[in-house]
């Protein structure tokens, strides 16, 4: 990947797009790592479902809080470097996990797994949108479907590497940090060139289309984003942190066999990822949207009352739908609040891991007190929130051009 070229934003520069998708490919693949290994420290640590809540509590408000955070400071004063920094705390963390020896130094490890992503996915966002060209929708389902492949990949390593093996097995993960580290240390260069023509005036921008909404109904509208972010990370966490002790209690699996059927939910979910954001570009981002949410309900509710076979079909189905949601969410935000690429990226994987979050602790709980299934029997009622994306602004029917900011 060259650095050397003269920025073409006029158009979409795909090498970059896949390249910063690759990174967040390793990003959320690390990530993931941290739930696949929960039936195993669950076990060696004799951990209850609310303590294995609140590692993935800790672990989402690390990875929320900063978000917003750094991508505002970073619309102000982008940090290319910062990207390879953010990869260096995942890295820490997996080593402080693969020899914690209890339940706060587990704590400590996924909290250092947590900054590393606060850090890397406002940046990363704004990589994808300034490589765009324009085609922002496509953009970020390129970009966001490196991060759900990486989540889809972390259970299938982790059966094989880590739960045979032992904890001790994470530690091969860090090798996988590094690379990411060398990797955007190339995007950072290409990254710092594209500052400096912009600063420097001689790079040809793209117009970008701004609305005539006021205020009240912008904030209005980013209101209703966030509860539809709050159902779809709400449903999400339910499965990507208690799918396999679903399975396992319910139909008598082994860990590893329930860490397969996680990778086939997961794969619909990058799936449903490539394809949210093209179909937003062509046929509008708000019918995307109430699909995807609203879609998904028939699934989920029918998923706790399947068969072993129906319910993985039935979970793939769901992710699929479900998943299309996101890539189109964050550009319409971005659209509602234009020039604000790195605080909106922020704010909106931060609430989302944040959600995910306090969802995971809050479910844990539950767990503990009424049973994994009958969490899952209400968690199905989740996506039926989407009913209220009809409140959301036709914003892409009510546009006129305006100079890009970034």
């Amino acid at each position: 990947m060259s650095t050397t070229t003269q920025p073409l934003p006029q158009r979409t520069i795909y090498p970059i797009l896949f390249t910063i998708a690759f990174t967040h490919f390793i990003n959320d693949l690390l990530q993931a790592v941290i739930p696949s290994a929960y039936p195993l420290l669950k076990t060696s640590f004799h951990l209850s479902f609310a303590q294995i809540g609140m590692i993935t509590f800790t672990f989402q408000l690390m990875a929320s809080l900063l978000q917003p955070f750094v991508g505002t400071y970073t619309d102000r004063h982008p940090k290319p470097y910062s990207l390879a920094i953010g990869m260096g705390f995942t890295l820490a963390g997996l080593l402080l996990l693969s020899h914690a020896g209890g339940y706060y130094p587990i704590l400590l490890a996924v909290g250092c797994v947590g900054i590393g992503s606060s850090i890397f996915h406002p940046e990363s966002s704004r990589v994808a949108y300034l490589a765009s060209g324009g085609k922002r929708g496509l953009a970020q389902s390129i970009f966001q479907l490196g991060g759900n492949a990486g989540s889809a990949a972390g259970p299938l390593l982790v059966a094989l590497i880590v739960i045979p093996y032992g904890q001790g097995n994470i530690a091969w993960f860090t090798l996988v940090a590094i690379l990411g580290i060398i990797i955007l240390f190339k995007i950072a260069a290409w990254y710092k060139v594209q500052i400096a023509f912009r600063a420097s005036g001689k790079a040809g921008i793209i117009a970008e289309e701004r609305h005539h909404l006021s205020k009240q109904k912008v904030a209005f509208a980013i209101v209703i984003l966030l509860l539809l972010i709050f159902s779809k990370y709400f449903y999400m966490v339910s499965m990507t942190n208690y799918f396999t002790f679903y399975l396992i209690e319910r139909f008598q699996l082994s860990i590893q066999q329930s860490q397969v059927y996680l990778f086939a939910f997961l794969a619909a979910v990058a799936v449903g990822t490539l394809m949210g954001g093209p179909l937003g570009d062509r046929f509008g981002r708000k019918y995307v949207i109430w699909f995807s949410i609203l879609g998904a309900a028939p699934f989920t509710l029918l998923l706790p009352y399947a068969n072993l076979f129906w319910t993985v079909i039935l979970a793939v189905l769901a992710g699929i739908v479900i998943a299309s949601a996101f890539s189109a969410i964050l550009v319409y935000a971005q659209e509602l609040i234009p020039g604000k690429v790195g605080m909106v990226s922020g704010l909106f994987f931060g609430f989302a891991f944040g959600i995910a979050g306090i969802g995971s602790a809050l479910l844990g709980r539950l767990a503990d007190h009424t049973g994994i299934i009958y969490v899952f029997n209400i968690c199905a009622f989740l996506p039926l929130l989407g009913i209220i994306t009809g409140f959301l602004p036709n914003i892409e029917k009510k546009k006129t051009a305006g100079k890009l900011n970034i």
